[in-house]
């Protein structure tokens, strides 16, 4: 008799996470690009900055959160077990990196919010399920 624990439905949550945090990185690299590339065009800034960084700064921090956010999520997809914590403080950076751009973005940022807890809470409750799935 197996006393290994079969995985259930929420496996689901796991690939949903993965696609996210693709999706995630994607917009990430581009909002990081657009700050690079045409300054002034997307970000509202005033003559400090844009809060704590300025545009080239933000730019490549979007850039970089945004390559690991990626590679990460193709990592979980294929079940990596490291992919699990690196993703879960990831997720927490980019809600972090999110509360910065309320001010100049508060729908877009509270909704990047919202599913970076979404996809914690996806690899921190459920996350255990993908590795037994996997075998």
């Amino acid at each position: 008799m197996s006393t290994a624990q079969q995985p259930t439905g929420w496996v689901g949550w796991i690939g949903f996470a993965a696609i996210i945090l693709i999706l995630n990185g994607a917009f990430s690299a581009l909002q990081g690009l657009v700050a690079l590339v045409g300054p002034n065009t997307y970000y509202r800034t005033t003559e400090e900055g844009l809060l704590m960084f300025d545009l080239t700064g933000w730019g490549w921090w979007n850039l970089i959160i945004g390559a690991l956010l990626i590679v990460t999520g193709v990592a979980l997809l294929s079940g990596a077990t490291w992919a699990r914590v690196v993703a879960v403080i990831l997720a927490g950076l980019s809600a972090l990196g999110q509360l910065f751009l309320v001010p100049a973005q508060p729908w877009w940022s509270v909704i990047v919010i919202g599913i970076n807890v979404l996809v914690i809470y996806a690899i921190t409750a459920h996350g255990r399920e993908m590795a037994v799935a996997n075998g």
